[in-house]
Order: structure tokens, then C-alpha cells, then sequence
């Protein structure tokens, strides 16, 4: 199965930079989105053959993620837990007879870390979430997650180190989640590999000069990493100041 996260940073704008283009030639067999920014019947997409599932913010013109499978779900859940009050439509998780398909924007700290303590209990919380799905049926967890795991995952790592993405808490927090039985399927695949990075400002030349961190991920339930195929980073990807990142399995 081939599966693809992107956080599209406006899906109405990405549309018009050619994401239709790459959804149709990928042809993954899931497609995940985050960051989608709009509200219900604001766009209509012809995906022939999948499957939509959309979550929207409460509030206009922010965060919101979507899901195209081309198989239907056994199941669709909004929120994590006993919670299905989900205002910043952050997270989407599909049921298959397998596993589990975890689709999640994270949360940013922001510059002056005014949502750090948000951002940890969340992370807490869907750690437990995905543990106790984990206990059912292997999981796949992915998005953009909002933080550079080690300093291998950005270009300027003593620069940046306590900075929002990049605090010991947030990089401690994914220390702990994949401690707890689960693997980062690129790291997995590449363990040294150096500027591999799937977000970039959009300041000047910065994308250009491979000024980047790597913060979009597929993590899977330990027991599926030998089913991994090929992770990916379609870093050539335009249209977001993200790209898409692939991960194929033998499932």
C-alpha cells in the first residue's frame, strides 16, 4: 500500500499550484492532508475512486485535516479518546481491518512558546491514544507533528535549539512515544541521512539553499517496520511551504 502525508498550507491555494497534478500521479492508495484552512462546501475536489473524510476547524481559514482512501473504512473517528470535540479539526483516524490510519496536525508551541504547555499535554494525550489503539491493531500514524526530533532533522540545529519545534520538551515527547513501541518509518529507512527535510520559510532562497527541518512524519507500531517498503520525501514537490513524504508498506 502506498500511503502520502502533506501539509498543504491552504488547500485552496495548493489546488491552484498543481496538487491535482501530483494526487493523480502518485496514486497512493491513502492520501492524507493537513493544514486544509477552509470550511465545508468552500471547494469541491473530483477525486475519482476515494473516499473523502474531512475534519474543519471552527475557525475559518485555519488548521482542518482531510483523508482520501481509496478503500473504505471500517470506521472514522474525530478526536482523540472519549473527546469527539475536536474545535481545531486536527485529527482523523480510520479503522481498516489491519490497522489503524492516524492522520494529525500537531499543534504549534508558536514563536514565544505561548502554547507549549497545550502542546505537551496534547501530545501526552494522543500518546496514550495511540498506545491504546496499538493494543487492537497495529497503527500508522502520520502528519505534520511540529517538531525536529534530533539535530539531524534541521539544517541550523544550535541555532534553533529551544526554539518553538525544537524545545527539549517537544523533542523529549517524540523520544517517548517511539520508546513506547513505535518507529519513525524515514529514520527507520535512513538513519544518517542528512538534509532531509520536508519544511522550509518562505523567505528568500531559503527552500532554494536546503534551509529546512524535517518535522512531517510516518510513524508505525514496531511491529510493522519490517513491512516497510520505501519512505520517502518528495522534496521537488512545489506548492506548499511543505512537501509530500511517501511511505509504502507490505500490508
Amino acid at each position: 500500500m502506498k500511503f502520502v502525508s502533506w501539509n498543504v498550507n491552504g488547500l485552496r491555494a495548493c489546488v491552484k499550484k498543481g496538487f491535482l497534478d501530483y494526487f493523480n500521479s502518485i496514486d497512493a492508495d491513502i492520501f492524507c492532508i493537513q493544514e486544509s484552512k477552509l470550511q465545508e462546501g468552500q471547494i469541491e475536489l473530483d477525486l475519482d475512486g476515494y473516499y473523502q473524510f474531512w475534519n474543519y476547524a471552527l475557525k475559518k481559514g485555519y488548521s482542518g485535516t482531510a483523508i482520501f482512501t481509496k478503500k473504505k473504512p471500517l470506521s472514522v473517528k474525530y478526536g482523540v479518546g472519549d473527546n469527539e470535540t475536536e474545535n481545531e479539526g486536527r485529527i482523523i483516524t480510520l479503522e481498516f481491518e489491519d490497522f489503524y490510519l492516524v492522520n494529525v496536525y500537531t499543534p504549534n508551541s508558536q514563536r514565544d512558546l505561548a502554547r507549549l504547555s497545550y502542546r505537551l499535554e496534547w501530545e501526552e494525550e494522543l500518546r496514550i491514544y495511540l498506545q491504546d489503539l496499538d493494543q487492537l491493531k497495529p497503527v500508522i500514524y502520520c502528519g505534520d507533528l511540529n517538531v525536529a526530533h534530533h539535530e539531524i532533522d534541521l539544517k541550523n540545529a544550535k541555532s534553533n535549539h529551544g526554539n518553538s519545534g525544537f524545545t527539549t520538551e517537544e523533542r523529549g515527547k517524540m523520544s517517548i512515544l517511539l520508546n513506547s513501541g513505535f518507529v519513525d518509518s524515514f529514520r527507520y529507512v535512513y538513519p544518517d541521512a542528512e538534509g532531509a527535510y520536508t519544511w522550509w520559510s518562505y523567505m528568500m532562497k531559503v527552500r532554494e539553499r536546503n534551509i529546512g527541518w524535517r518535522i512531517d512524519y510516518f510513524i508505525v507500531s514496531d511491529r510493522l517496520k519490517n513491512s516497510i517498503q520505501a519512505a520517502e520525501i518528495h522534496s521537488e514537490i512545489m506548492g506548499s511551504d511543505h512537501c509530500p513524504i511517501v511511505l509504502e508498506m507490505e500490508l
